[in-house]
This record gives structure tokens, sequence and C-alpha cells, in this order.
């Protein structure tokens, strides 16, 4: 097994978030007054997070720092508040049963493979999204973001979850859809992997550096 480690991004990579990220923003867009954003125009304007998210909603004209600051805040509070039930953020297909075979990698006589979760979702929105989809020990680790840490693709975050487990950028694989997730990777000394079926097209990824981008979870087994 040539790869110890994975770090997977969130949204566009485990996760279809779309429905619940047009939610809570045009929620928190529109009890502030502000117009909202037709579902799909969020597919190009998430990834750097929370605000900078609600910088590029929020009209022009009106993207000042108070603006910024006061409905991101409330965008973050409805996020965290989501109800599962409602499905508006779904695992993409095959990810279930990618994440139910990494987990069965963790048994004592088995090569152990660490995974994490590294996003710029707001950490405790993040942490609640993946135990209410895969359960609260489907991973290693969980990071979102929050105070004392760079948002990627800065690559202190993901340094600090290898350190914690001993392990070099070299034995790892980082997943994600965009080129934020591919920046990262490469910032950090990660195996850059690209995935076709989130929000960034391949011309994108492979611009960033993408060393490979495949179209299905299961080609992540080539690999390892």
């Amino acid at each position: 097994m040539r790869y110890r480690c994975i770090i997977f991004d969130c949204d566009g990579t485990l996760v279809d978030p779309l429905g619940g990220i047009a939610a809570a923003m045009n929620e928190a867009l529109s009890r502030h007054g502000f117009p909202t954003v037709p579902r799909e125009s969020y597919r190009d304007i998430v990834g750097w997070g929370t605000d900078r998210l609600t910088e590029l909603a929020l009209p022009e004209e009106a993207r000042t720092e108070k603006a910024i600051q006061e409905v991101a805040a409330l965008a973050m509070q409805l996020m965290t508040q989501q109800p599962i039930e409602q499905g508006l953020s779904e695992p993409y297909p095959g990810i279930p049963e990618l994440v139910t075979r990494l987990a069965e990698l963790k048994a004592p006589r088995s090569k152990r493979v660490f995974t994490a979760v590294l996003s710029n979702k707001p950490d405790s929105a993040l942490r609640r999204l993946m135990g209410d989809l895969f359960g609260a020990n489907a991973f290693d680790a969980v990071c979102g973001l929050h105070s004392g840490i760079a948002p990627k693709p800065d690559p202190q975050a993901a340094w600090e979850i290898l350190a914690e487990w001993g392990k070099n950028p070299h034995d790892t694989i980082f997943v994600g859809d965009s080129e934020i997730d591919i920046e990262t990777a490469r910032n950090s000394g990660c195996y850059p992997l690209g995935v076709s079926w989130g929000f960034r097209s391949r011309a994108i990824l492979e611009k960033a550096g993408a060393a490979r981008i495949i179209d299905t979870p299961e080609e992540i087994w080539d690999l390892l």
C-alpha cells in the first residue's frame, strides 16, 4: 500500500451541499434585506469559506465589512441548525461505500489507513454534518474553519492533522473538487487528487496541478 493517509475535502467531494448552502445563505440574505441568489449560481462561488461566499453573494454595492460579517454569522448559524432529514446536503453516489470500506481498514489486523476531512466550512457545521451522514467515528479527524486556523489553500491545517498522526505528507492523498483543494495539496506536499463530480471543471483542476482526476470514488483504490 503506497499511501497510508487520505484527507478529503467535504463540499463537492464527499457531499453535495448546494441545497443546504443556498437555503442558509439565501435565508440570511433575505433577513438582512438583500436579494437572494439562484441555487446553481452558488456552484461557482463556494469553496473559500463562508465570509468569501457571503461577499460574493451580496450585491457588489453592499459588500461592506459590516454586511459581510452580519450575513455570514447568520448563514453559519443556519447551516449548523439545518435538519439532516431535509436532504439539503447528501453524499455523492459511491461515497458512503468508500467511507465504509476505509473504516474497515481500521481494524487491528488490517493495514491502517488514516482518514480526515478538511474543509473551509465552519467547524461546528462540518462536524455535525459528518456525524449525521457517516457516523461519529467514520473519520480519524474532522477539521473545519475555526479561530486560530488558516483556511485552505494554506497548508497549516493539513500539516497539523498529519503531525498529530506522526505521518508524512508524501504518504498522503489529498482529495478535492476545486483548485483550492489542489493548491492545498501541493502547498502541503500531499498527492493532489481531483474529482470530476464536484463544482469545478476538469480544466480548472488540471490547470491547478492535479496529478490525477477520477470520475468515481472507487478509483481511489487504485492508489491504495
